[in-house]
Order: structure tokens, then sequence, then C-alpha cells
């Protein structure tokens, strides 16, 4: 429409002004500058009138009967310049996924990993490696993947006396704890173990004023940044939160700092809780277990499983996700080199299963 309107009046300007003959003498040495700028002043006019606003104020007064005109003329051309078309983005995409993608993962992470071991090997130990790793790997790790479930978060309820916060306080062992009301997607503020002890003496006691403010952050948050944050806030813990705002989790400074120097026990933690290696090649894990923290136990890369895991953190939900349904006791699911065994399962939920990392297929992989 535009390189239309522009031929037309260009054409239209040359047949109807000719200044070289109009203008007297001591001017025609101006008139190629004079026709230059009319040209100009005359053809932007059209084009703004015909090309821009004539064409969009008839569009918008009647929508619906230029849509139905033009309907057909853009089908006809559709199916003309179609093959054109799809030869071209095709062949972008060809272009792009030959050049661009190589160009920009030159180097994987795995590259950059094994570039870790080969510099620091001699001067380093294994444990100073493992933190180079994570350091690597920290800035795409987000909450959702180091936090702990709601499921295996000790909380205290908001109805409870002093007696009981005191009781589930003195069992559980923690230093914080989240207060929820009706449910864990409630919470009404965080508690500190600290803040009761100069009460442990006192039978009644409204303990609600001792609540803290809660901090709440979402499941994509990037620990990188989440460090920050707690170190401006000179907070310990964050409550985790879904879409929908309810409660995912909580993740605190240690799971943080645990992604870059490893696990971090002390004298109320127990020894592999969580998982029992047999051998290099087979390993006990609770299903609720992280899958990256699976991942650290295994010496496996944290992609490796990034194309089957969907949305799930625990290794219970690995499996599942894998299975496709939901197994049945002693049932193996497989995933490249690795066999993993259904060995507990309780209410539909798998409690414990077994690893089994196929040594053979790895190295043909």
């Amino acid at each position: 429409m535009n390189i239309g309107t522009i031929i037309t009046t260009n054409i239209l300007y040359n047949s109807l002004f000719d200044f070289q003959n109009w203008l007297p003498e001591q001017f025609v040495a101006l008139a190629g500058l004079i026709d230059i700028i009319l040209q100009v002043v005359v053809v932007t006019f059209f084009l703004v009138l015909f090309g821009e606003v004539l064409p969009k104020v008839y569009a918008t007064q009647h929508n619906m009967r230029l849509a139905l005109f033009v309907a057909p003329y853009i089908l006809f051309l559709d199916k003309i310049v179609s093959p054109l078309s799809n030869f071209l983005v095709n062949s972008t995409s060809f272009i792009e996924s030959r050049f661009s993608k190589r160009a920009k993962n030159d180097i994987s992470s795995e590259e950059i990993e094994h570039a870790i071991e080969l510099t620091v090997k001699h001067t380093a130990t294994q444990e100073e490696v493992n933190i180079y790793k994570g350091i690597l790997k920290f800035s795409d790790i987000t909450a959702k993947q180091i936090m702990k479930t709601r499921m295996d978060v000790s909380g205290l309820s908001f109805e409870w006396g002093f007696s009981q916060v005191k009781a589930h306080v003195a069992e559980c062992g923690f230093s914080r704890y989240p207060v929820y009301e009706d449910s864990f997607d409630e919470i009404k503020g965080i508690i500190h173990a600290k803040d009761l002890l100069e009460f442990i003496n006192e039978e009644t006691l409204d303990w609600h004023n001792l609540i803290r403010p809660a901090f709440f952050v979402h499941e994509a948050k990037p620990i990188e940044d989440l460090l920050k944050e707690f170190q401006q806030k000179r907070s310990h813990m964050a409550i985790v939160v879904d879409e929908f705002g309810g409660t995912s989790g909580i993740v605190t400074l240690e799971d943080i700092m645990e992604e870059i120097v490893g696990d971090i026990r002390d004298e109320f933690d127990e020894d592999s809780h969580f998982y029992k290696k047999i051998d290099d090649a087979n390993y006990i894990f609770e299903g609720k277990l992280l899958i990256n923290d699976m991942c650290k136990i295994t010496s496996t890369p944290l992609e490796f499983f990034e194309e089957v895991r969907g949305e799930n953190n625990s290794v219970a939900g690995l499996v599942l996700e894998i299975a496709g349904k939901f197994p049945k006791q002693n049932e193996v699911i497989s995933f490249k080199n690795y066999d993993f065994t259904v060995l507990q399962l309780d209410n539909k939920r798998i409690q414990k299963l077994k690893l089994y990392i196929n040594p053979k297929e790895e190295e043909s992989n």
C-alpha cells in the first residue's frame, strides 16, 4: 500500500510540475533542490493521508465489513506465497540450529566442570573442587529445587497452648518454626525457639506475642537472589509459596549454603537419614529425598533428569513422572542406565526406593 502510494504520487508529481521551465533563469540551478523538497513534502502528505490515516479510520468504523472484504484476498495470497514463506522459515531455522546454537553453547556445563577438575586437581582437594562446581551451578538453582516440602516441615498451630508448643519444640529440636492457622496454607509468622527459653518454666503464656513476621518467596526465586535478600533482611528462613499462594515448603540459609559447600550436619542431624549407600552402583533412597540431593550423592549431573523431572523435586515424584502411572511394589522403573525399584508404598505414596546404576550402559551413553 505504502509503496503503491509513493509510486503513484511520484508519477503524478512529475507529470504536473516542471520547475525548470517555470522558474526564471537565475533560479534554474535551485530547481533540483526545490523539486526534491516538494516531492518529500507531497509524497509524505499523501503517504500519511492515504496510507495511514484514511485506511485506519475506515477500518475502525467498518471493521467487520472490511474484514469480510479482504479475507478472500488474504487467503488467496497466503496460498500463493506460503510455499516460499515455509521455505524461508525452514531454511532460517536450519541455519540457526546449525550455527547460532553451536556458537552460544560451545562450552557446556559438563565441559566447564571437567576443566575445573583438570585445572585444580593438583592444587585443591576434592571438597574444594565440589565447591567450585557448586558455585558454577548456583545461579541456575531455584528455591523450589532445594526447599523442604510442606510434608517434611514441623510447624506450630496457632491454636495450641503454651505447653503443647514447648513439648513440640523439645521433641523436634529445630531453631525456627512456621506458625499456621487452620492449615499450612495460612502462615501467621515464624517463631524462634530461643525466644521461648526465658519462659521455659512458665506453665501458661500468651506465646503469640513472640511470633515474628514471615518472609515469603515464590518457588521460582533463584537462590542467588534469595541469598542476597537473606543478607539484607538478616533472615534465615523463608516460606516458599506456589503460583496460587499456597505453601509449598520452607527454604533456609543452610539449604542455600549446602548447594555450595555440601551437606552441613550438626549433632542433631541423623547420618544418612534419607539414603543409604550400598556400593557405588546401588543406593536406597527415601521417596521425599530431593532430586538435587540424589544427584550429589550419586555424582550425577543436575541436568541429567531435566527432560523427565517435569515440575517434581523429589525422587518419588521423578519416578512417578518417568513411569506415567502409579507403580506397584517391587516394580522397576528405568531411565537410561538408572533402574529405580519401588521398595515401600504407603497410602499411594512412594516411601522408599532402590537405585541401581548400570555401569555398562553408562559407558555406552
